[in-house]
């Protein structure tokens, strides 16, 4: 028997969708768009915008991130929800490494075992919650990069805020990477679909190049999800 029923594979079932961008700009509450049951696993405390929105929600204990993940996985039952919202992902690095800390010799500074170890650790993780049964919306900050090209052209490159050994591949595993974007003019808020040398950004779920934020979950082809 194949492992995939292809009779039933739909190009809109159990999307992943990473969406960065500054801190403050709203990325948290488009969860609030998605239909049917949402979990927010949290790493920060911005989630609080989607009370009453939401069907369940756990926010990592910053202080034991590592113990708490461990819990968290043996109590999270994906089949009860629809949703799945990783909040803030970018502030997973600093208090798994934060912890990790605690374990040198000065009780303070990470040492260079730390890093592989995190790499390996947070791929484990993603691979795994992407394997779930369900759509998994994921956030965070915006990183901006000075680049130089050989010519001598100088322009900011914008990425999601993760180290680079793991950003390639998180951003490799979604379907779609979108940057949020705030016009200055009359703060109407819209999703970049399409990357180009200065941000990275990808959709190989429809054809739309930028979207409005409350329109992200409605793909082509589906009136809503």
């Amino acid at each position: 028997m194949p492992s995939v029923d292809v009779e039933k594979l739909s190009r809109y079932g159990d999307w992943r969708i990473l969406i960065y961008g500054q801190q403050g700009r709203g990325k948290t509450s488009i969860a609030a768009n998605l239909s049917g049951k949402t979990y927010v696993l949290a790493f920060s405390k911005s989630y609080k915008v989607l009370a009453g929105k939401v069907a369940g929600a756990w926010q990592v204990n910053a202080r034991t991130p590592i113990e708490d993940l461990e819990e968290w996985t043996r109590s999270f039952d994906p089949s009860q929800y629809d949703n799945l919202v990783l909040d803030d992902i970018s502030n997973f690095s600093n208090i798994w490494l934060q912890e990790r800390g605690r374990e040198s010799k000065n009780g303070i500074s990470n040492e260079i075992q730390h890093f592989a170890q995190w790499k390996n650790y947070f791929l484990r993780f993603i691979e795994w919650i992407f394997d779930m049964p369900l759509n998994v919306y994921v956030t965070a900050w915006e990183s901006t990069t000075s680049i130089i090209l050989p010519s001598g052209q100088q322009f900011n490159q914008f990425s999601p805020d993760l180290r680079d050994s793991v950003r390639n591949v998180v951003m490799g595993l979604c379907d779609v990477v979108g940057r949020l974007i705030v016009k200055a003019e009359d703060g109407s808020r819209y999703i970049v679909l399409e990357g180009d040398n200065s941000m990275y950004a990808k959709n190989r779920l429809d054809h739309r190049k930028v979207c409005k934020v409350e329109d992200l979950f409605k793909f082509e082809g589906e009136d809503s999800v």
